[in-house]
């Protein structure tokens, strides 16, 4: 096929970025502007500079709109990933092919922002990638290719961005070769997930509600890792929670047990072993650590 147009703005679209440069030709990548306020690299930026790519930068949907009235580009397909910026029809009308968009679940489930996220805070066994061509509603495109991903009980959300970025470049590299004016596409019933939606989540997702169930409590740090992170106060300080198991220890949401090196907090439906947390102003530790420290202090 001829050279592609990338749009994306975030990690997820620099590691795609970097792997898909090494299978396509890519005209240009269009992606946000480093902030002012933002302290080292920017990531997209970073790897178009390394690979010598040429870069279009827009802050919003107006501008990207005003570039694309300049015509910079000669592509005939664009691929999105992880761009944070609404896509307009005038944009996708641009391209002749269209612009598809690697959504990192199966449509129509988890639609919107921070699929992944809610993929693993929903207990699901199995999430996936979906390359859907854009149409100006939120994720409701018809399908190019989708695959699906087995989520092993404990994955984290940094492991599984990972494993998703893997899985959509597989996906991106196997289906984009053959895609042409005659493809014929899916509508996303093909996938028989029902239609649910996320949303971009916020600091205030990461403070811990005890009253929840255990099960889902451990499901959010696992979610959170990477943000906002799943914040409490554990014998009076500030602490990230990093790693806990599902317990059945007995008492009020919130009261705290100590057995020996086990912390243990209990849910309103059983309780939370922690395993791993982070102090404020301190290195991730084990609970050993963290009581030791507390007994000494």
């Amino acid at each position: 096929m001829g050279k592609i147009v990338f749009f994306g703005s975030g990690p997820v679209a620099a590691k795609s970025l970097e792997l898909l440069a090494a299978d396509f030709e890519i005209e240009a990548v269009i992606t946000k502007p480093k902030p002012a306020h933002h302290k080292g690299e920017f990531p997209v930026i970073t790897v178009a500079d390394r690979l010598n790519l040429p870069l279009l930068l827009v802050h919003n949907k107006k501008e990207l709109s005003q570039l694309m009235s300049t015509q910079p580009v000669k592509s005939e397909l664009g691929i999105l990933i992880d761009f944070g910026i609404i896509i307009t029809q005038d944009v996708i009308g641009y391209f002749p092919l269209g612009i598809i968009n690697s959504h990192f679940s199966v449509l129509p489930e988890w639609r919107g922002a921070d699929p992944i996220n809610f993929a693993i805070l929903s207990g699901q066994k199995t999430t996936g990638v979906s390359l859907m061509r854009l149409v100006e509603k939120m994720d409701e495109g018809p399908l190019l290719a989708y695959g699906v991903y087995e989520l092993p009980p404990d994955i984290t959300s940094p492991e599984l961005t990972k494993h998703l970025v893997e899985f959509s470049y597989r996906l991106l590299k196997k289906s984009l070769p053959g895609y042409n004016k005659n493809s014929k596409l899916a509508p996303q019933s093909i996938t028989q997930r029902k239609t649910s939606y996320s949303r971009k989540l916020t600091k205030s997702d990461g403070v811990i509600d005890w009253t929840k169930p255990a099960k889902q409590i451990e499901r959010e740090i696992r979610a959170f890792l990477d943000w906002p992170k799943s914040r409490t106060t554990l014998l009076g300080k500030d602490t990230v929670i990093i790693q806990a198991k599902v317990s059945d220890h007995q008492g009020e949401p919130g009261e705290v047990i100590i057995i020996k090196n086990q912390l243990i907090v209990v849910c309103s439906e059983q309780s939370l072993t922690i395993t791993k947390l982070k102090p404020a102003g301190k290195n991730i530790m084990t609970t050993e650590a963290f009581l030791a420290g507390y007994k000494n202090s």
